[in-house]
């Protein structure tokens, strides 16, 4: 009888994330700056993940339960199951004096904040209004839709 994962499974599978347009952000296949002709193999090694520990998302962890070595699958995954939706009170605005005089901030710049905690939250400058600087904490997949083609390589 073959194998099926189950929650508490280590697995090891290779995934390609994608946005509902095509764009992929994320995939343990390939790198995606790599030219054609450039035939230097890179070992893209498989995600190994634990299933339903949480260390994936839950759509993806949910995904997994089921799947046998060899299969394939793509699932679409809602912000609910994923990164959650982008929240109103993580865009912050702030006054270009709270930055250090260098470097000058731009749109797109990625900072690191410090959250009440200690713990550090990465945060997007996403627009530069004299001296109104927004910044914009949600993770940067929140509120989007992602598919992702997920391919089992082994059960351990």
């Amino acid at each position: 009888m073959e194998k099926t994962v189950k929650k508490g499974d280590k697995v090891r599978v290779h995934y390609t994330g994608k946005f509902e347009d095509g764009t992929v952000f994320d995939s343990s296949e390939e790198c995606m700056h790599e030219h054609e002709h450039e035939h230097h193999h890179h070992s893209h090694e498989p995600l190994e993940v634990e299933v339903g520990a949480g260390y994936v998302i839950k759509g993806f962890d949910d995904a997994l339960i089921g799947m046998k070595v060899g299969d394939k699958k793509t699932v679409k995954i809602l912000p609910a199951e994923g990164y959650g939706e982008a929240r109103e009170d993580m865009i912050i605005k702030v006054k270009r004096e709270q930055f250090p005089p260098q470097p000058e901030p731009q749109v797109g710049m990625d900072l690191e904040l410090t959250g009440v905690n200690g713990g550090v939250i990465p945060a997007t400058i996403t627009k530069v209004e004299g001296d109104d600087i927004t910044i914009d904490a949600n993770h940067p997949l929140a509120g989007k839709t992602l598919i992702f083609d997920l391919k089992l390589v082994e059960i351990l």
